[in-house]
């Protein structure tokens, strides 16, 4: 017995089922830290716009982010801190790029949950299916 004498059932790559309509998944610091930077509008946008348009400077990215340059430098720490941008100096300025392959641990958390949503489904269709005759 879990927690408040619920019922838990640990199932493979980590999620925890708790009385079969909670889910919990035990996510390294990495994955939480991806989660959190995306959280923000401003950093899906600012991460958006480099996967699309590829390297840009922070003056770039102030210039239609609509905060001031603090903050675009704040967000892109936490982008950085998150490993979903790298930068490079070139002079004076500091070039950022996106790092699309770094959103792996959000392909898996969706892939984990549409299995577990899946098998839902599917338990579902049988139950209709059962009933119509």
């Amino acid at each position: 017995m879990g927690l408040g004498g619920r019922r838990e059932i640990n199932v493979n790559s980590g999620l925890t089922i708790h009385n079969h309509l909670v889910m919990v998944l035990d996510m390294p610091s990495a994955a939480d830290n991806l989660f959190k930077a995306l959280s923000d509008p401003t950093r899906r946008a600012i991460f958006e716009r480099l996967t699309r348009d590829g390297g840009l400077t922070v003056h770039a990215l102030t210039a239609c982010a609509g905060v001031s340059q603090p903050m675009v430098s704040k967000h892109l720490s936490a982008l950085k801190r998150a490993r979903l941008v790298r930068n490079r100096r070139r002079g004076r300025e500091t070039h950022y790029q996106a790092r699309p392959e770094s959103l792996a641990p959000l392909v898996d958390w969706i892939g984990d949950y549409g299995v577990f949503w899946q098998g839902r489904f599917d338990r579902l269709e049988d139950l209709l299916n059962r009933m119509d005759k």
